[in-house]
């Protein structure tokens, strides 16, 4: 079992930054890939960035150069940095662990990030 634990978010305004954090209850970062995902009330949940296993990103279209996501082994902590918010970034943000080899998936209980004037 792996539990996943997100703080940072909250209320900011638009052009501002909010940088969220993962924080995983154990060594994970080398065989699981880490995501951070997005919903809003009544949407699907979508994929906002990720970090494999090897250290390869990939972001969603809307935050590409905006978001980076980066991971600290040291503290089993995995990052999404958020800047030049827009409004439409309003979201529950929700943290994922991954391991497409055995099928384990985790994700954390999410954090509301509002970006409003």
């Amino acid at each position: 079992q792996v539990q996943l634990v997100e703080s940072g978010g909250g209320l900011v305004q638009p052009g501002g930054s909010l940088r969220l954090s993962c924080a995983a209850s154990r060594s994970i970062f080398s065989i699981y890939a880490m995501g951070w995902y997005r919903q809003v009330l009544g949407k699907q949940r979508e994929l906002v960035a990720r970090l494999t296993s090897g250290g390869t990103t990939n972001y969603a279209d809307s935050v590409k150069g905006r978001f980076t996501i980066s991971r600290d082994n040291a503290k089993n902590t995995v990052y999404l940095q958020m800047n030049s918010l827009k409004p439409e970034d309003t979201a529950v943000y929700y943290c994922n662990a991954h391991n497409a080899i055995y099928g384990y998936e985790y994700w954390g209980q999410g954090t509301q990030v509002t970006v409003s004037s």
